[in-house]
């Protein structure tokens, strides 16, 4: 029988399931609209993810998973949470060393960018590297 403040959050990726947890109590998140909480029962929504980590928690079990997902989208209905991302990773299984060398070969690449498409590009592979080092180490 569920527990009628816990509910299920599957994190999904082109290359397969990332993480599955059936007893979250609180999933934070990054939507395009801004940061939202969920709970058991939220009303039932679809909405495009930032890249940015998810925090998924279960403040019964003293449980906090991080994850650093990379844009996407999120539906909720019928207590069941559910990320559809590009890339998604658990905190815990980040190289952080990788992720710094991202980190600094886009900073390279966003200072040489000779156009707009160029810019964007580096851009979003910084965004994506410093939101693997942050996720796995909270700076």
């Amino acid at each position: 029988m569920e527990d009628a403040h816990n509910f299920k959050v599957a994190v999904v990726t082109p290359a397969g399931k990332v993480f599955d947890y059936g007893k979250a109590t609180l999933v934070v998140l990054h939507t395009v609209s801004g940061e939202t909480g969920v709970m058991a029962n939220h009303n039932p929504f679809v909405s495009a993810l930032r890249i940015s980590e998810v925090k998924v928690k279960n403040d019964d079990e003293d449980y906090q998973e991080l994850l650093a997902v990379n844009g996407g989208f999120v539906e909720f209905t019928n207590n069941q949470l559910t990320i559809v991302a590009d890339a998604a990773e658990k905190a815990a299984d980040i190289d952080v060393n990788r992720a710094e060398t991202a980190r600094q070969r886009a900073e390279r690449r966003l200072k040489e960018a000779h156009d707009k498409r160029e810019q964007d590009r580096a851009q979003a592979a910084l965004l994506r590297a410093v939101n693997r080092i942050h996720a796995a180490t909270g700076r």
